[in-house]
């Protein structure tokens, strides 16, 4: 019995210090987990989030590396790991009456998306 050795390669792509947070990122990342390449993008493209835009370009741009490092076809690939962690988050005072200042926070964060062969 012989081995597929496409199955054993994982292909990663991360993008870090996105402008959203990581509870509305969350809500896109997991209706795409284990999902093909071709599902993915389809469902990314009609999802009515903001989120949808970057997590779109990371998609597109694992697919990318899959193809072009590891030689494998983009119609043969589905993600296999999906994951956003909590970013910096930059603070910002916003002006009120008499003086008084109200603090800001817009959070960023760091999303990674894995994708692997299919088995036959």
């Amino acid at each position: 019995m012989e081995t597929n050795d496409d199955s054993k390669k994982e292909v990663r792509a991360l993008a870090k210090y996105v402008d959203a947070s990581a509870y509305k990122v969350r809500r896109v990342i997991d209706q795409i987990r284990g999902r093909s390449y071709e599902e993915a993008l389809i469902l990314l493209e009609f999802m009515p989030y903001r989120a949808c835009y970057p997590v779109l370009q990371l998609v597109s741009s694992a697919a990318a590396n899959a193809s072009h490092n590891s030689g494998l076809g983009k119609a043969n690939i589905f993600i296999s790991e999906a994951k956003v962690d909590e970013g910096s988050a930059s603070k910002r005072f916003r002006p009120r009456a008499r003086g008084r200042a109200y603090p800001i926070r817009k959070p960023t964060c760091h999303i990674t998306i894995a994708m692997k062969a299919k088995f036959k």
